[in-house]
């Protein structure tokens, strides 16, 4: 009776009541590749000692008809009835691209909504990158990407020392030499902050009311399903993004942005040199493109507080906690591979330096409690109607770890529900980068070119970041 009523308290988040609503079904869709053969047993025993311990993936979500508050039930369940281990024929010709219909056809099966939104499939298949792969898909009620990556590596344990929780690498904090240099700097961070968030809400509102994005070849056709109906990946070197990020000095997310800017430019441009009409052919110059981009708004958490909340069927501050913004993509054909990089070091340190992010949390959250669900719902669907694309990505560990004495090779990650035809997300691991599209094949058609010509962006970073490295030593 005390679990119930510590689990039926817990308040249900903005984005849990967004994400549950009827017609707005969103899944977080988690492929994991091992270095391995794949146990079930191993897992089901390990799901029991840990996932099945967390309140939240023990209950369902009651989601408040009638007036009622949403609040989280707790019910008795078994692992086994969330894990699907399929018979796969071990000479499949291609077993790559077994995977993707796999996975975007699992999307769109049922789930039986009596039972807590989640499950696991253990593919015992060999891939391009890994050996056996585990994929699944949890309701985003549930939880929020960066939630979902802590949980995986409270569950982890390093490959180099079993008994070790993994880590996070922690934000670098900068010394202070000078006091009253420091109370100046943190004046100005104010000022600027304060400013940047008057800016940047004003043009959010600007763009909820009354902008939207010009027609273009990534925006959804009439025959369209809406949602992505396709999930594919590709594995990259972090390395190479490193390489990128030191030359310029920048951040890795601020290279990430500018490959994505510069892939989807280049793809664009293909498409509109197939057209007959000049004017379509000049309209990369004039393409005005917005992504909605998520923000962590929740404080960094360790993960040895999720491993004990688990451990001890504690209860644990979760679920979503994200806010998001609205960015200008850089949409041009540029000869300089770099200006992609520095436009979206512009538009992210402005984004980062701002209160957007948490303005749009708490514009949800005030809409659902004053005018409820519905207009929550209207308010989403406006937003994301606004965009074209949604941006995400989440830091995995920088070091190897091991999933129920399974060595990870990689970690992919993707979400579906939401109405845009692409959706982009990054995740890293160890020194791994994962781009995961999700696209609407009635509107890209060819998801696997887009994404050589985002990996290709990259090469030509590397290698101009590299003879930018030479010609300075030279000098």
């Amino acid at each position: 009776m005390e679990k119930q009523m510590i689990v039926g308290e817990v308040p249900v988040s903005p984005f849990s009541r967004l994400f549950s609503m009827p017609g707005l079904d969103c899944f977080n869709i988690v492929t994991i590749g091992f270095k391995n053969e794949a146990n079930p047993s191993a897992f089901i025993e390990g799901l029991k000692n840990t996932l099945l311990n967390h309140p939240r993936f023990s209950s369902i979500l009651e989601t408040g008809v009638g007036g009622k508050k949403a609040k989280w039930i707790p019910k008795k369940i078994k692992v086994e009835d969330h894990v699907v281990v399929p018979d796969i024929d071990p000479t499949i010709e291609n077993p790559d691209q077994f995977l993707e219909d796999y996975t975007s056809n699992m999307v769109f099966s049922p789930i039986d909504k009596c039972k807590p939104l989640w499950e696991i499939h253990i593919l015992n298949m060999k891939t391009s990158y890994a050996e056996s792969l585990l994929v699944a898909r949890f309701h985003h009620s549930l939880g929020d990407g960066m939630s979902l990556m802590s949980l995986l590596l409270a569950c982890s344990r390093k490959t180099s020392d079993p008994e070790a929780l993994p880590t996070l690498v922690a934000p670098k904090l900068s010394k202070v030499t000078n006091v009253w240099w420091s109370l100046a700097a943190r004046l100005w961070l104010i000022i600027r902050l304060m400013f940047n968030t008057v800016v940047e809400v004003f043009k959010f509102l600007l763009i909820l009311c009354c902008v939207c994005d010009n027609a273009n070849p990534l925006m959804e056709k009439p025959s369209a399903t809406r949602i992505p109906n396709k999930f594919i990946h590709r594995v990259i070197s972090l390395d190479d993004v490193k390489v990128v990020k030191n030359a310029m000095n920048m951040t890795v997310n601020d290279v990430i942005l500018g490959m994505v800017q510069a892939g989807l430019s280049r793809y664009l441009s293909k498409k509109y040199d197939t057209e007959t009409n000049p004017k379509l052919k000049k309209s990369l110059e004039n393409i005005c493109l917005r992504s909605v981009v998520f923000f962590n708004l929740r404080s960094n958490k360790k993960i040895e507080d999720l491993a004990k909340m688990m451990e001890k069927r504690s209860t644990s501050r979760w679920g979503n906690s994200i806010g998001y913004a609205m960015i200008p993509l850089w949409m041009r054909s540029e000869n300089d591979i770099f200006e992609y990089i520095r436009r979206a070091k512009t538009t992210m340190d402005r984004k980062k330096l701002s209160l957007e992010p948490l303005f749009s949390y708490v514009l949800l959250k005030l809409t659902v409690e004053v005018f409820g669900a519905k207009a929550l719902r209207t308010l989403a669907m406006r937003i994301f109607g606004r965009s074209t694309i949604i941006l995400s990505n989440v830091a995995g560990p920088t070091e190897e770890i091991s999933l129920f004495d399974h060595q990870i090779s990689y970690v992919a990650a993707s979400i579906s529900g939401f109405p845009q035809a692409l959706i982009v997300h990054i995740t890293s691991y160890v020194n791994k980068a994962i781009i995961n599209l999700g696209v609407d094949l009635d509107v890209i058609p060819d998801p696997h070119h887009l994404c050589d010509h985002m990996v290709e962006a990259l090469q030509m970073m590397k290698s101009a970041a590299e003879e930018k490295c030479s010609t300075d030593l030279n000098v």
